[in-house]
């Protein structure tokens, strides 16, 4: 049978209608008969003679607090699947909404959805009254002419209230949509606060990532290129050892050799960069240690790590040690560099020096823009000071509980 498509989706909204009026009888509904159990052990503690109330008030009690979130789970997924509207987890130190909905509005609501089914199928037995009049039998409706009328006037009121029930669904679910928002919803601030901690969850995982990937990177460069590189140097070395080669081909492999060594030095340096693993071993320490010994300038180390910081809070000082160094050699034209990292509570704090020109501009080059992307990736804190003729002080404080 095809039905017109306002007809079609009229229907199609009112079973969903009521299919949420009904859904929300048993949600609505349990609240009032936990009060009702628990009010029955309070009558039975007051009432005379020696009871047992007091052993059971507790039961009805804890399942009415309990029943406060639980239900909320149960309007939630009502809320979703049959509106459309995804309201938010609440926590549990959001109970006094959770309690105010499910203890007050909820059965109240839960009144008027019994109401409107009460009503819908008075409607449709007042409706069908001639059908059940033509059920009762010949003989009984011969003597009884006047039930026809009666009949007939239930079928018209039947059928008016039937025409009036859409509109009485609608108005109540979309009632309910509105009280449950108001409610149940999270105000703008504790959405803000929710972004920010998905945020900074999502970030920490990200960071978490990269540094997984930089190690991985690393150990792969350690295991597989850098190990092909030494074989090749060790066959270089000796094949000048042992082979009579003439004065050409003597100069070829030494010139090979010279380079796999440098190829190697270099892969080194670039595996220490990445993540090296004393860092992982011994800690921050001792990573900067080695970092200030390979340094191409004197460097004066000063550290005060009582306890050990996060990995990846660990591995964002060295990085940006190992930075800051690169950039006094190659750019800062100084004689020597100080590195302070000292632990303040649950504060990091990094601090480079250099007797350099100055003039450095964190605005002005990717290196130290970087550098700084690179602390607010964990919510530290990046300054700097350099003025022209120098010195040059690079602050850096990381929160130790990243």
């Amino acid at each position: 049978m095809n039905l017109p498509p306002r007809l079609r989706r009229a229907l199609v909204r009112l079973r969903r209608d009521l299919l949420f009026a009904a859904a929300g009888l048993l949600p609505h509904g349990v609240p009032p008969l936990l009060f009702c159990w628990a009010l029955f052990h309070v009558a039975d503690i007051l009432g005379p003679g020696t009871t047992f109330g007091t052993l059971g008030l507790p039961v009805p009690v804890t399942l009415l607090v309990l029943s406060a979130y639980g239900l909320t789970e149960a309007q939630r997924w009502r809320f979703r699947t049959l509106c459309g509207m995804d309201l938010p987890r609440l926590r549990f130190r959001e109970a006094k909404r959770q309690f105010a909905y499910n203890w007050l509005i909820g059965p109240l609501f839960g009144v008027l959805e019994l109401l409107l089914l009460a009503v819908l199928a008075v409607a449709l037995t007042a409706a069908t009254s001639l059908l059940w009049v033509e059920m009762l039998g010949w003989q009984w409706r011969v003597n009884h002419m006047g039930v026809w009328t009666w009949a007939g006037y239930a079928t018209v009121v039947g059928l008016l209230i039937l025409a009036a029930v859409p509109a009485l669904a609608g108005g109540l679910v979309r009632l309910e949509n509105v009280v449950a928002r108001a409610v149940l919803y999270v105000s703008r601030s504790e959405e803000l606060e929710r972004r920010v901690e998905d945020l900074t969850a999502s970030r920490a995982g990200a960071v978490d990532a990269a540094d997984a990937e930089r190690r991985r990177i690393e150990r792969d460069l350690h295991d597989g290129a850098q190990q092909r590189l030494v074989a090749l140097a060790l066959n270089l070395g000796l094949a000048k050892v042992t082979l009579d080669l003439p004065p050409e081909a003597r100069q070829v492999v030494d010139e090979a050799h010279r380079q796999a060594k440098e190829a190697i030095e270099e892969l080194n340096s670039l595996v220490r960069g990445l993540h090296p693993a004393v860092l992982d071993e011994l800690g921050l320490d001792a990573a900067l240690s080695g970092l200030a010994a390979r340094a191409p300038l004197p460097v004066r180390l000063r550290t005060d790590l009582p306890e050990r910081a996060a990995p990846a809070v660990e591995a964002v000082a060295y990085f940006v040690v190992s930075e800051a160094l690169n950039n006094v050699a190659k750019h800062a034209e100084a004689t020597r560099a100080d590195v302070t990292v000292t632990r303040l509570g649950e504060i990091l704090r990094v601090v480079i020096a250099d007797d350099g020109v100055g003039g450095a501009d964190p605005s002005g080059g990717s290196g130290l823009k970087g550098l700084a992307q690179r602390v607010r990736s964990v919510d530290g804190a990046f300054r700097m000071s350099s003025p022209a003729g120098g010195p040059t002080m690079m602050t850096v404080e990381l929160p130790c509980t990243t």
